[in-house]
């Protein structure tokens, strides 16, 4: 599908990844935003809930049973995991939808069910649902009308890993990924854990053998291994706002070398726009990629002979939600990939 201007609509616009796909969407050339929901926030303007936004002239904030969604092209639901299933059911078939919740991420419903401790609503869909790894399964997404957005410290994982495993240089049942996080991970709701007194000055751990992302991150490296992964992951939480470092330690398969690793992924990213590799042996900081869609990558020789080191930096806001929704909805729609996603680093 290609069109001067295609209307969509943004369901769950009041937390962070809504707020993200408004301030993206802003400069994209062929989207244009026609409805916008929030259930507690109904009756608003976009500019009351979120006033750094208040210059953009946006649709008032209405309930879900409200808008007519039969006359959108395209529709990102940003809403609660459990809760997203049951909306996408009731839509009609004609929108293209990114969800950039977890519902549709998992394709086996009883691991879902056993991962997020809810019944899985909408086993039919689950069916159809396409894993939004950009970059990695394209052809897929071009095809599908419902894309389950990846999450961010999954994103962060399976783009340095997936072509290495798909090529034998690294040892599938030896991964260790150590991840850190801003707190706008954990969206916008009042939280304890998220106060500033709890978060400042400190880093911790949470999650540990048993992080959500886990069964994420294995299903798609499996794709590409070709054999079922399970991956050793800890995530940390980290006093920033927003921002995702992974650091990714793995075993080096027979006859290869580090700088073969390099040369790889080199040699995959070569032409994605979102995919920057950096020199050998140089790593990448969250600070210069904040405010874009970009992923950064390094790859590093470990001080133990048949091991290196991978380092990915993306921002979990963007690249790990909202700007991936907005490259896959442009997939989806034949629109160029880059629209709406092209602003540089902020920094500092």
């Amino acid at each position: 599908m290609t069109a001067e201007r295609v209307e969509i609509a943004i369901l769950g616009a009041s937390g962070y990844t809504g707020a993200e796909l408004l301030r993206l969407l802003a400069s994209h050339p062929r989207l244009r935003i026609g409805a916008l929901t929030a259930e507690r926030q109904a009756g608003k303007e976009p500019g009351e809930v979120f006033p750094h936004l208040a210059s953009l002239a946006l649709p008032r904030l209405v309930k879900i049973g409200e808008i007519d969604a039969t006359r959108f092209d395209g529709i990102f639901c940003c809403l609660p995991h459990g809760l997203t299933q049951a909306v996408i059911r009731e839509l009609p078939e004609g929108p293209r939808i990114v969800d950039l919740s977890a519902d549709f991420r998992l394709r086996d419903p009883a691991l879902y069910e056993r991962v997020y401790g809810k019944p899985h609503q909408a086993r039919d869909l689950q069916e159809i649902a396409v894993y939004g790894l950009s970059e990695l399964y394209r052809e897929r997404i071009r095809e599908t009308r419902l894309v389950a957005n990846p999450g961010c410290y999954t994103t962060a994982a399976e783009l340095p890993l997936a072509p290495l495993l798909r090529a034998g240089m690294i040892d599938p049942g030896r991964i260790v990924i150590d991840a850190k996080s801003g707190v706008s991970g954990a969206g916008r709701e009042a939280r304890l854990g998220s106060l500033f007194a709890e978060v400042a000055e400190g880093i911790h751990p949470y999650g540990v053998a048993g992080h959500r992302h886990a069964p994420e991150i294995d299903q798609c490296l499996a794709d590409f291994a070709g054999r079922p992964v399970t991956v050793s992951f800890t995530p940390h939480l980290m006093p920033m706002n927003r921002g995702i470092l992974a650091t990714i330690y793995v075993d080096l398969a027979a006859g290869a070398e580090a700088s073969d690793l390099h040369a790889e992924l080199a040699r995959i990213y070569a032409d994605e726009p979102f995919v920057e590799l950096l020199p050998f042996r140089a790593v990448p900081a969250t600070r210069h990629v904040r405010g874009t869609n970009i992923c950064r990558i390094g790859v590093h020789p470990d001080r133990m002979p048949g091991r290196a080191i991978l380092v990915s930096a993306l921002d979990n806001l963007v690249k790990g939600a909202s700007g991936q929704a907005v490259q896959n909805m442009n997939i989806m729609l034949g629109l160029p990939e880059t629209d709406g996603l092209e602003a540089i680093p902020l920094f500092p």
